[in-house]
């Protein structure tokens, strides 16, 4: 299994702290987000390396906090060649740019590289083992459905087969929303090609791949507990700094 961790954004809603810096390398409590989430994604055995694409701005920074690091799994990273906000390939095209950079075949664990969590990926993953070829999301209970329009809204079946997706509705049906925590089997990464051939250019966002996903195949939602913050903005980067540790 390979992990990608996204980090090609420029999060120009967190200016100015991320004009010249990238977001996943901002501190939280000492340390960089990004190594709050290979810690956790380290203690995950399947996982033979860990992949960050980025982009053309930051990606001295990156390499830079690459050798540093002394992980004894195989730590990439990726540029998607892009130089700032208005050229970005978002998510999935982010995601089919290593796919093919990689050649990748295996399994894939994919997360956002601005999500702090106190969840256990080994139980994500061993939920996801129960539904052979089937891709999976982390979820997260809101609580407030005037927060979960900000974000992809799920609704699931007694099964927890995603049975609903809206990217960022603003009536939302549940306030069960998507983490940025997929995992995508090797027998659907195919499935993001062709997402990528039909789709208008502003559906980039990861939603709107899953909100077409859930259309062909299976997709299951897995809930996390505990604490979770989507680092998107300077509220939630300051709720991190204050309890996430």
């Amino acid at each position: 299994m390979k992990a990608l961790i996204l980090a090609a954004g420029y999060a120009t809603r967190l200016y100015p702290l991320t004009r010249e810096y990238p977001k996943s390398l901002l501190p939280v409590n000492g340390s960089p987000i990004i190594d709050y989430i290979i810690d956790k994604l380290a203690r995950v055995d399947e996982i033979e390396e860990f992949i960050v694409i980025t982009n053309n701005k930051f990606f001295r920074q990156f390499k830079a906090w690459q050798g540093k690091h002394r992980l004894k799994k195989k730590i990439s990273i990726v540029n998607d060649l892009t130089r700032d906000n208005a050229t970005r390939l978002g998510a999935i095209g982010d995601m089919n740019f290593v796919l093919d950079k990689k050649r990748i075949k295996e399994d894939l664990l994919v997360i956002g590289g601005d999500n702090l969590f106190s969840g256990c990926v080994n139980r994500f993953l061993g939920f996801a083992r129960k539904f052979s070829d089937c891709p999976v999301i982390g979820v997260y209970d809101i609580k407030k459905r005037s927060e979960a329009s900000k974000y992809g809204v799920i609704k699931l079946d007694k099964s927890k087969r995603v049975i609903d997706f809206q990217e960022k509705p603003e009536d939302p049906k549940s306030t069960l929303v998507a983490m940025c925590l997929y995992y995508f089997p090797k027998r659907r990464l195919g499935l993001i090609q062709e997402y990528l051939h039909i789709r208008a250019k502003k559906d980039d966002a990861m939603g709107f791949y899953i909100d077409w996903l859930c259309n062909r195949v299976p997709v299951y939602g897995y809930a996390f507990s505990g604490k979770w913050f989507d680092i998107g903005d300077h509220k939630f980067y300051n709720a991190a700094k204050k309890s996430f540790k």
